[in-house]
């Protein structure tokens, strides 16, 4: 998909969102109240002035109860059951894996490759991340850590915390991400042959 197809279907998204808005009876009044985010905010991204991001559209799908690849307009590729639509955001893509409008959401997510390292501009969000590194080496700033994560590697944090994620080279990353909105954490088995460890903290 070209940078045109992109912009295209991103200019869609205000007006779907206002639609959906609409046809549920919420003003943004409300809307706002219940996202806990300025009525301008919503206002401004519904005319196409702001640029949707997943910490607005996250919430949005689930309070209107629909899955996020709708609320992007998503087309139909191969099995009519999954929609995979990637959402650019700060130069990197994400691919939704899952079309739940709650609980734990699944993102593929790929940041290009650069010449030039981007500086880290940590952001902070409601809900818990878990991500596993598929390639590439990930350069992830979690509060005063500054790690790097070769294939292979997980982490998880709380997204209240600031964080960032890039390339720690300058080459390609691809990762796999699972996000909760209200602190819904991964839970992961472990080895039955090997005791489980206590967590620090």
């Amino acid at each position: 998909m070209d940078r045109s197809t992109d912009d295209t279907v991103l200019d869609a998204v205000g007006p779907r969102l206002r639609a959906l808005r609409r046809d549920r009876g919420i003003t943004l009044l409300e809307l706002a109240a219940t996202m806990g985010v300025s009525e301008s905010t919503l206002s401004r991204l519904e005319s196409g002035h702001r640029r949707p991001s997943l910490e607005l559209l996250l919430p949005l799908a689930r309070i209107y109860d629909v899955p996020l690849d709708d609320l992007v307009g998503a087309p139909g590729t191969g099995d009519p059951r999954i929609h995979l639509k990637p959402v650019s955001r700060f130069g990197m893509t994400f691919v939704p894996l899952s079309r739940r409008p709650g609980g734990v959401h699944a993102f593929k997510m790929i940041i290009p490759a650069r010449p030039e390292p981007l500086e880290p501009a940590p952001q902070t969000h409601e809900g818990f991340e878990w991500l596993y590194v598929l390639s590439g080496r990930l350069r992830l700033v979690l509060g005063e850590h500054d790690l790097t994560l070769p294939p292979g590697e997980a982490a998880e944090f709380n997204t209240s915390l600031p964080h960032w994620l890039g390339s720690a080279d300058g080459g390609a990353v691809e990762l796999l991400i699972l996000f909760g909105l209200q602190g819904v954490r991964a839970h992961v088995r472990t080895d039955p042959a090997r005791p489980p460890q206590a967590e620090s903290g």
